[in-house]
């Protein structure tokens, strides 16, 4: 198909979550406007709120808060009106009991009983012991909680979230997400209470957009265009031009839109938060090894069932975690203890029902209304609602939300880093574009960086931005 149009821009960036939109706006706020390409119809991302019949819901339910003051002041510019400070209450069912999270010592002893509670506690120090290899998400867990907490408080959710064996997980996925964590300090915590100026006390507050964090999203897409970006949104990316030297560099993207109209842009330089996979194979001219190692990445994604009930206060928490193998839902949201502006009306309650799935599995092909159908079944059959009336439901599928940790990650994806890296002008950005689990602050700091490398001649590596333990909280996969 010949292209439509032939165009110019300096800086191209691709997809408007919340890396590629920092990105446009820091670039913006210097006065170096960019072209902002989105496959999607609304900007956000996986951070974009969806509406339905009055009601508003999250997809996966995203805190606001950060160690990074610039992302902080960040959000205050972006959004239109002040943020929601919340109390953040969460639980974990289990064995058909609900337990506090982050650890209450009496809590978690009510419900374990002193039989549960000796057996975690011998198997914790045989572990710290005779700790055994911790090569995979299972041998690092089991090495630092002992098996018995692992099998209660890990391993049940993991294999859920991810679909696989923890023994087929990356030991680098559970340093990332729960390092310097350990059952002593937990329950340290727990009796003693948290450390001053320990940051995980950032834990117990969180700042909300009032409609959602869609909101924050619209309006820093509308920011950009008021400072001059172009944000295209229904187009896609489906190839790169490429000019050869020691150090290649893209020289043109092509996109096509959803009425078909295809549009090549001549670019200085590239921010891309797309998924690696697909980068890579819209590249030319890659090492065979790279392309081969790429097309392996693999993705989860998940389905989000917001269900709308004519009761109100269900239950106090914002969300509860379900590590039970005896149902397939995965996550319970309760938006009204979000927002209550998310609800449709008020004395009711709007849930997301969250299954974790990969597309074209079981879950994903079921029709919309038996996974409404199976949603509420199961938010009944847990406990969480016992009283009400189901008004309607709504589903949305996510694909490709998380990158999949191999047990061999950090190894097999070098190569594939190193080739990208070594495009002079090309910066990868954000959760996918990384293919790394990174945080909401931590994908806009890499957008920041490459933003900074643009006015700066790329002094800074994107890719150094990691997780730091102290946004985790022990057995939370994911957030």
């Amino acid at each position: 198909m010949p292209v439509t149009e032939d165009l110019t821009s300096q800086i191209l960036v691709i997809g408007a979550g919340p890396a590629g939109l920092t990105a446009a706006y820091a670039l913006a706020r210097s006065g170096r406007p960019s072209t902002v390409i989105e496959a999607a119809t609304a900007p956000g991302g996986i951070a974009k709120t969806v509406e339905y019949l009055g009601s508003r819901y999250d997809l996966g339910g995203h805190r606001f808060f950060s160690k990074s003051a610039e992302v902080e002041s960040l959000w205050d510019e972006l959004a239109s009106e002040p943020l929601l400070v919340r109390s953040r209450l969460s639980r974990i069912f289990y064995d058909g009991k609900f337990y506090d999270y982050p650890l209450k010592i009496g809590n978690a002893l009510r419900n374990m009983g002193p039989v549960t509670a000796s057996q975690v506690l011998g198997s914790y120090v045989a572990a710290r012991v005779h700790p055994g290899v911790d090569d995979t998400f299972e041998g690092w867990v089991t090495n630092r909680f002992g098996r018995r907490l692992y099998k209660m408080f890990f391993e049940s959710y993991t294999e859920k979230v991810w679909g696989r064996p923890c023994s087929e997980l990356s030991a680098e996925w559970a340093a990332q997400r729960i390092k310097n964590l350990s059952l002593s300090a937990a329950v340290k915590d727990a009796v003693f209470g948290k450390r001053g100026g320990d940051v995980m006390s950032l834990i117990d507050q969180f700042r909300y957009p009032r409609l959602g964090p869609g909101q924050l999203w619209q309006d820093a897409a509308e920011k950009c265009r008021a400072a001059g970006c172009d944000v295209r949104l229904q187009e896609r990316v489906v190839a790169f031009e490429m000019e050869a030297a020691v150090r290649p560099a893209v020289t043109a993207v092509l996109t096509q839109d959803d009425d078909g109209a295809r549009r090549r842009y001549r670019v200085d330089h590239v921010i891309s938060s797309m998924p690696v996979r697909d980068l890579v194979a819209a590249l030319p001219d890659k090492p065979v090894d790279v392309a081969s190692r790429a097309a392996g990445l693999e993705y989860r994604g998940f389905i989000a069932v917001a269900l709308a009930l004519d009761t109100g206060d269900l239950f106090p928490d914002n969300w509860v975690y379900v590590h039970s193998s005896q149902v397939r839902i995965g996550r319970v949201q309760n938006f009204g203890n979000w927002s209550p502006d998310l609800l449709a009306s008020p004395g009711t309650s709007l849930l997301g029902a969250e299954f974790f799935s990969t597309e074209g599995d079981d879950l994903w092909l079921l029709s919309d209304d038996r996974l409404i159908d199976l949603a509420w079944r199961e938010v009944r059959e847990i406990g969480l609602v016992s009283r009400g009336r189901l008004l309607y439901g709504h589903v949305t599928r996510v694909p490709d939300a998380y990158p999949v940790y191999a047990t061999d990650q950090e190894k097999s994806f070098a190569p594939v880093r190193g080739w990208l890296s070594s495009l002079r002008n090309l910066q990868c950005v954000g959760r996918n574009g990384q293919h790394r689990y990174n945080n909401m602050d931590h994908s806009m700091i890499t957008a920041l960086i490459a933003a900074e490398n643009i006015e700066n001649g790329y002094s800074r590596d994107p890719w150094a931005v990691n997780q730091e333990a102290d946004y985790h909280e022990a057995g939370k996969q994911v957030g």
